[in-house]
């Protein structure tokens, strides 16, 4: 067990949201922990061109590392560890259980850790995951190349990866239980619409996947329909990642945090935050706004 250091602000999470966090406690000359999980970026690290956070055009993974390394400029540390327990209080500082078996002690916390594609709930599904069923189009559809795909949403995000997926794919099915595709952006829609090797299942929903012997997959719509296709990618929604807080803090049904609800000395930002956009630049501007609350707190301590 390494020995036990008091921090003066832990952030969780090395999304967009934590690394600003970072930044700005780091230039604030707060000593500065950020427990950034498996990877570094979150959800951001899966885009393979921004378009729509102002003044960056490369990739989600890119504008990651660079964010990391401003952070760290200004004397932030980054370890790759996730918490798996968060105890004590402001009086006697927060404890957290880091899945690496140490323990982290804070002043403050800032609670940034994002959330996690919503996992389908189907027949098969959990099966055959990492086996024809993917959450994340930019880490696994190169697989692909030019085979039959499924993806499964009718928001940015699934139109994002169809439209990624339509470029090493041969064909692309898009399936989505409503009439149309209202919660997506119209240049996303149009792009769709564009794109001769992408087509659209309105009014279709998935009851159960299954794997024949030539590792195709057969997947059953509601009213038992069957499409045959090499993989299927679910872009159905996000959760929060909370399940390592305690059930005495509220959240609400997709275990997000309310920033006003949270014990003294907490704090949030980003996609886990309850009623947020959920965009690079709102949590950029969560994380800002979180770490001045925090910086303001320890001021006066």
């Amino acid at each position: 067990m390494n020995e036990v250091i008091m921090h003066d602000v832990i952030i969780l999470g090395s999304g967009p949201a934590g690394l600003t966090a970072a930044l700005y406690c780091g230039r604030a000359g707060k000593d500065t922990l950020v427990l950034g999980g498996d990877t570094l970026g979150g959800q951001m690290a899966g885009i393979a061109t921004l378009e729509n956070y102002p003044g960056w055009a490369g990739s989600g993974l890119a504008l990651a590392e660079f964010m990391k390394q401003q952070a760290e400029t200004f004397g932030a540390k980054i370890k790759f560890v996730s918490a798996k327990t968060i105890a004590g209080d402001a009086e006697s500082g927060f404890n957290i259980l880091g899945d690496d078996g140490n323990r982290y002690v804070g002043k403050s916390v800032i609670i940034a850790t994002g959330a996690s594609p919503r996992k389908l709930q189907i027949e098969g599904a959990r099966e055959l995951f990492g086996k024809g069923v993917s959450y994340c189009a930019t880490c696994d559809g190169f697989f692909y190349s030019e085979k039959d795909v499924i993806v499964m949403g009718g928001g940015n995000s699934a139109l994002n990866d169809a439209l990624y997926l339509a470029d090493i794919a041969k064909n692309v099915k898009i399936v989505y239980r409503k009439s149309a595709f209202t919660r997506a952006e119209a240049v996303l829609r149009n792009r769709v619409a564009e794109r001769e090797n992408i087509e659209c299942l309105f009014n279709t929903d998935l009851k159960k996947i299954a794997k024949r012997d030539d590792d195709k997959l057969v997947v059953t719509t509601t009213d038992n329909k069957e499409i045959i296709c090499d993989g299927l990618f679910v872009a159905i929604g996000h959760e929060a990642n909370t399940d390592y807080l305690t059930e005495d803090i509220a959240r609400d049904n997709m275990g997000r945090l309310a920033p006003d609800a949270l014990p003294r000395g907490i704090f949030v930002a980003g996609d886990v935050q309850s009623e947020l956009k959920m965009q690079i630049a709102t949590a950029v501007g969560t994380g800002c706004s979180a770490a001045m609350d925090a910086i303001n707190y320890l001021n006066q301590l």
